[in-house]
This record gives structure tokens, sequence and C-alpha cells, in this order.
């Protein structure tokens, strides 16, 4: 993959009145390679950790996808085991980052979500969608599986969803999105969107920092062992990513893009 690639995407923090928000963007869909993950993951862990805000809005740029998951031209420059499990461990970044703050983290989602951007959007103590925002977990059709953001899926939605989801590996409308729980409320447009981001981070912030910080280790209990465990299902897809069946699944889907 190349050095512009590589470099492509950028990820900013602005915090005024209780509210940090922390925004990616990429030019392939929001998609979000390694280092742009690693960034992701360290600007929330930075706003967790900083006195001036009390409440995380995370959201992407653009208005027809909030993330198309990892970027799918460094999927196909893995060359080792060691190349994919590192590849793999990226979303888990983000993933634990989001869960380990103690403070809220509040989603926007303005459009389609695939792949590992289930995950982000899992790992949100509330979500706010649009209702075009479809959301499919789509590893299945390029030869893997929802293996690392499985972890946050299956404790957020349960095993039945979360089975739904891998298996069908296609589009699931804003609707079932919200009826099982990755959308916690939809909104009819953009602007109505940002209307309601405002008002409940806003609320937010003004609530009781200790409740919130309270609230959210309950949320989250268990968790502990997720690095573990998240590694452990990034080496298994490193593995399969490098497959006969797996290149074969790559190459019929890019024909199909």
């Amino acid at each position: 993959m190349s050095e512009a690639a590589l470099s492509a995407g950028t990820v900013q923090t602005r915090t005024a009145n209780g509210i940090a928000t922390v925004e990616f963007a990429h030019p392939k869909g929001n998609s979000l390679p390694s280092a742009l993950l690693l960034e992701l993951a360290q600007a929330i862990r930075t706003a967790g950790a900083d006195p001036a805000a009390r409440v995380i809005v995370l959201r992407s740029t653009g208005s027809s996808t909030f993330c198309a998951g990892a970027s799918f031209d460094e999927f196909l420059a893995v060359a080792t085991p060691e190349e994919g499990q590192r590849f793999f461990s990226g979303f888990s970044q983000v993933i634990r980052a989001m869960v380990e703050a103690t403070k809220f983290v509040l989603t926007r989602v303005q459009g389609q979500a695939a792949g590992g951007a289930l995950g982000l959007i899992a790992a949100s103590d509330y979500s706010i969608a649009v209702k075009s925002a479809r959301a499919k977990l789509s590893e299945l059709q390029v030869g893997i599986g929802p293996f690392v953001v499985g972890v946050v899926i299956e404790r957020k939605l349960g095993l039945a969803r979360f089975m739904n989801l891998g298996v069908h590996a296609d589009w699931h409308d804003a609707e079932w999105c919200e009826r099982h729980g990755l959308y916690s409320m939809l909104v009819d447009d953009e602007a109505a969107l940002d209307a309601a981001v405002a008002a409940h981070a806003a609320r937010l912030a003004a609530a009781n920092p200790e409740a919130m910080r309270e609230m959210k280790r309950i949320f989250w209990r268990g968790t502990e062992g997720w690095e573990s465990e998240m590694s452990q299902r990034a080496a298994m897809s490193g593995r399969m990513v490098l497959s006969d069946f797996t290149k074969e699944a790559l190459a019929k889907f890019r024909s199909r893009a």
C-alpha cells in the first residue's frame, strides 16, 4: 500500500462546554487504516482523561457513510500472519478505548456502516442514527469472519442478533438496528441528527460525573479480559486472510465492487 494511502485521513478533537467531539475522516468512505485507528484510539483516551470533557461524541465527516470499516487496500496488502494480526487488532484498540473511558461515548451515525464500524457503534454507550443508516457485517463476503468486533457486538446485542448479522452478512435497515440495540435512537434526517446529538450531549455534560462514571463501570463490567480475547481473534483473522479461499473471495469481491 502506498504512503499516501497510509497517511490519508484525519482525526480531530475539539472540546467545548464539557463536550469532547472526536471526528474522523478518510476519503474512501471514512474507512479506517491501522494508523488512523491508532490515532482515533489515542484521541478517545485523551478525551477520556481531559477534565474539561464530561462526555465524548464520536462522529465522522460527510453524509452518505458513517464508516466503511477497515481499509480494504491495507487488507489486501497483508503478507504475513503477524501483519494480519496487527491489522485486525486495530479496531480492538478503539473499542477498548471507548469501553474503558470513564465518560459516556455518544456516537453520531449519519450514514451506512459496514464491518468494523459496527464494533465502534456497539462500543458506544448511546448512539443516534438517521433512518437511512443501514448496517452490515460484511466479513464473510471476503472470506473471513467478524471475529474481533464480534466480542463487543455480541455483548451489546446478544448472541442471536450477532449470529444474524454475521451469517446474513448483508445490509440490515436502521429500524432493525434500533429494534435490536445497535442504535439507541433514530431520527429522520441529518438536521434532526445534529439537533439530537447536541441536545443529548449537552444534557450529559450537565449530569453528575460521578453517577455517569459508576454507570459506565456497571455497563461494561466483565470486559477486563477483552484485550487477550481480541488479540487471539485477530491472530485467527490474520492467518485466515492469507488462505487461498480468502484470496479467491477477495478477488471476487473486488470484481463486483
